[in-house]
């Protein structure tokens, strides 16, 4: 990793949503600063460098049954400069787990951007991280959100919200969020020519 590549590292655990988390990691991991099929080919031009962590190295199960290894264990995972929260059912049982809520917090609080897809909203309004802040999650889960945290301005029929931390809506809102992202840190053309890359057409011009 070269000293100006930002460290993206995202959260996966037990029932968590596949694309919630794999959206973003495909964007991020895609991401070049050197335009063309031909710079994906090395990470000589990446800006992130993207991985899992979980709380133990072993494989996690995802929402549909999909195992996963995680790169890393909380225990050994390097410093993370932009943390990525996924959702999916396994958040419910999370936001009764001390643990989980604590590496969060600390995660967070040591990161220079905190994120999240669907309904990992609801940790970061379980651990404070949005308070007062504009936020949105999940259609289904917009009133758990602000039953948690009735100071959370919960936007509604947007895919991304920035208000520091960014959140977005369900599951493929990840991918917008990654986006919203890139361009906020490495410019418009660099997010257009990624999702030409990957082929997606983004879909956070409604960012609040």
């Amino acid at each position: 990793m070269t000293a100006a590549r930002q460290a993206v590292g995202i959260l996966i655990f037990d029932d968590v949503e596949v694309l919630d988390f794999a959206g973003p990691f495909e964007v991020f991991s895609r991401t070049r600063l050197v335009p063309g099929a031909d710079s994906r080919r090395s990470d000589d031009s990446a800006p992130f460098d993207t991985f899992t962590v979980a709380r133990s190295p072993e494989a996690i199960t995802t929402i549909g049954g999909l195992k996963v290894i995680p790169h890393y264990a909380w225990a050994d995972a390097p410093p993370i400069d932009i943390l990525v929260v996924p959702g999916g059912f396994g958040t419910r049982a999370l936001l009764r787990d001390e643990e989980v809520l604590a590496w969060i917090r600390r995660a967070a609080a040591d990161a220079s951007l905190v994120t999240s897809v669907c309904t990992g909203a609801l940790l970061l309004a379980q651990i404070g991280t949005l308070r007062g802040r504009r936020a949105t999650t999940h259609w289904a889960a917009h009133d758990l959100l602000v039953s948690i945290d009735p100071t959370i301005q919960l936007q509604r029929d947007v895919r991304v919200v920035a208000d520091t931390i960014f959140t977005s809506a369900g599951v493929s809102a990840g991918l917008d969020m990654a986006f919203a992202v890139v361009e906020r840190l490495h410019g418009a053309e660099v997010a257009r020519e990624t999702a030409r890359y990957i082929e997606y057409v983004p879909q956070y011009q409604d960012t609040v």
